[in-house]
């Protein structure tokens, strides 16, 4: 039986997690990021991995820094490491000690989309597909040969939670399918063309802002982009809001961009660059709760009118 060490923290990691212990592997140690504080109260949460771990009676290992205290991990003596979204570049004293290496379960096609945020850019940048791609780790970024890839379409009414709980599934499937080839020397691993590499790291707090000047396409994709975590947002009045969700109309106006042209219990109609409308259906005003349109028309958005914009 072979003994696996597993490193991951968020809920991507999670069905890696169960595929590993449903394939009777032996896992004997869980190493995630230490329990951080969440939400206005700040309350001490432990990250999805943990609970999951706990859950199996599998020991559980949060460093603050894994390079600075891995020998703690390599006493477990683990034939190989695997990662999904573990959230930091492990040190070369740790890849090189296991017998079958370290792999990582990552959620692009690389060498596309290497970083910490591969589903939110794939949506953002109006990608048809993506994929998991599972590869030998190396001390640099999502950057070490291939050992397997699986694609799967971006639907047009996707967004990072639906494409987050696709691309986790997919990826456990495919380390299932993945591992026993590692253990019988029957891979191929594909060094990647590092010219090709593209970025995702993690999105900031500038990026969720709206560009109003943009196409309507690139700002129904910038919404779903950031759906549901952490949310596009834009101003009115002067204020911050959420937008949480919208769609793509048919509507073409000759308006300024962020102008609203149609108020109604359904949306908020918006003129986009290219003159093209979108429809605001979800908002979330500064110190409110996420909302309708309707609710929001009804409360804290009942002066607004058409003509005004979004975004000044």
């Amino acid at each position: 039986m072979k003994k696996i060490v597993f490193m991951g923290t968020p809920d991507f990691a999670v069905p890696v997690l169960q595929q590993l212990i449903k394939d009777e592997y032996e896992v004997v140690l869980v190493v995630t990021q230490p329990d951080r504080p969440k939400g206005r109260k700040r309350v001490l949460t432990p990250p999805p991995v943990k609970v999951e771990a706990e859950k199996h009676h599998i020991p559980v290992y949060q460093p603050e820094k894994v390079k600075d205290t891995y020998e703690e991990i390599l006493a477990y003596e683990p034939d190989i490491i695997v990662t999904a979204a573990f959230g930091q570049i492990l040190p070369n004293g740790l890849l090189e000690a296991p017998p079958y290496g370290c792999i990582n379960v990552h959620a692009s096609l690389l060498p596309e989309l290497r970083g910490g945020a591969p589903i939110h850019y794939s949506i953002l940048q109006g990608k048809k597909e993506t994929g998991i791609t599972i590869m030998y780790m190396v001390e640099r970024l999502d950057a070490g040969a291939i050992i397997s890839q699986e694609s799967i379409p971006i639907e047009s009414t996707d967004h990072v939670g639906t494409l987050h709980d696709k691309l986790a599934s997919v990826g456990a499937s495919l380390l299932h399918q993945t591992l026993p080839k590692i253990f019988t020397d029957e891979i191929n691993p594909m060094e990647q063309d590092d010219q090709q590499a593209t970025y995702a790291p993690n999105i900031t707090r500038d990026q969720e802002k709206i560009d109003w000047t943009q196409s309507g396409e690139a700002i129904y994709n910038h919404i779903r982009g950031l759906h549901p975590w952490p949310v596009a947002s834009t101003t009115l009045n002067g204020e911050n809001m959420k937008i949480w969700w919208g769609e793509l109309t048919e509507k073409q106006v000759d308006k300024r961009p962020g102008e609203i042209v149609e108020l109604h219990s359904k949306g908020l109609i918006v003129c986009c660059g290219d003159q093209q409308c979108i429809n605001i259906t979800k908002v979330q005003p500064a110190g409110k709760k996420q909302m309708t349109v309707e609710d929001f028309l009804r409360g804290k958005g009942k002066n607004l009118q058409i003509g005004d914009r979004l975004g000044e």
